[in-house]
């Protein structure tokens, strides 16, 4: 199948990611995210997000080396786990996760939990990049609070931040960082997780029917305007299909307001919560290898 052509977003190192792309948290190593990522590059998906803690890199590899797509036409994201934080550790963790994905260079590569010697990850990661073993690199679930510890100790600017984000949790704070430094968001948890109040707001319902679409397109296809990268999540064909169908209509600056008005300043996730630190850390991505 042709790919949709999907527009694409310009990150601050010069590289070009899709606007949209595929999730694959939660989904498991048994079959289950070969078959889903398959189906997502069939349809016409072409940016595919993983993680060492998903515990599907293989899988996800696989699945893109089988499409029969060029390499050079596929976004593929993964992160490094905080087990792995540090120097030395942080560069093996990069060379298992080439190995595990069969892939030659990564696209993207997140600092997935932003706690430890994160600093000396990002150098590893930088090296890493400068080898053109990852394309470009970036952080996950920094909170301005841990954004600002961290990043002025880094020697360049990551080019995304991958946080929570949807309707009732904007970011408002973090994005006036980020935009001062040409850094994307991109969204976890873009339609709320599948949050059934979110995806019954009266506004969002009514436009769903002005348009003719379904609540989550157009929840993703006001993400999509406000300049936020996604990658929605489903193992379900018609799903995977309608998610991607956003850009046959656009929402007036109106429309947009009326969702920002949405915004509750909160998610379920606070990276800066006590002992999430701790939680975290226990949560061994190296028990199987």
């Amino acid at each position: 199948m042709t790919a949709i052509n999907t527009p694409k977003v310009k990150l601050n190192d010069g590289t070009e990611i899709p606007a949209i792309g595929f999730g694959t948290f939660q989904i498991p190593s048994d079959g289950s995210t070969y078959k889903a990522v398959s189906e997502a590059l069939r349809i016409g998906y072409r940016h595919i997000d993983t993680a060492v803690a998903y515990f599907n890199e293989a899988e996800v590899g696989k699945a893109v080396k089988d499409s029969g797509i060029p390499r050079d036409q596929i976004w593929v994201t993964s992160k490094l786990w905080l087990q792995d934080f540090g120097y030395e550790p942080a560069k093996k963790a990069i060379d298992l996760s080439l190995k595990k994905l069969g892939l030659d260079y990564i696209d993207l590569y997140l600092i997935h939990q932003p706690y430890g010697d994160v600093p000396g990850a990002w150098q590893a990661m930088e090296e890493a990049k400068r080898a053109g073993k990852i394309k470009s690199i970036g952080v996950s679930n920094m909170t301005p609070k841990i954004w600002n510890h961290f990043v002025p100790l880094f020697a360049t600017l990551p080019s995304v931040n991958q946080v929570e984000f949807n309707p009732y949790f904007q970011q408002k704070p973090l994005r006036k960082i980020l935009n001062a430094a040409n850094v994307k968001i991109e969204a976890w948890a873009p339609l709320g997780q599948g949050n059934h109040d979110l995806l019954n707001e009266p506004v969002i319902t009514k436009l769903a029917d002005k348009y003719g679409k379904n609540a989550g397109q157009v929840i993703l296809r006001f993400e999509n305007q406000e300049g936020i990268i996604v990658f929605p999540k489903s193992v379900h064909e018609s799903r995977i299909k309608s998610n991607l169908d956003i850009f046959d209509f656009k929402l007036t600056d109106e429309e947009i307001a009326q969702i920002r008005g949405l915004d509750k300043g909160k998610g379920n996730h606070d990276p800066d919560a006590p002992g999430v630190q701790e939680r975290l850390a226990g949560y061994d991505v190296h028990a199987n290898d």
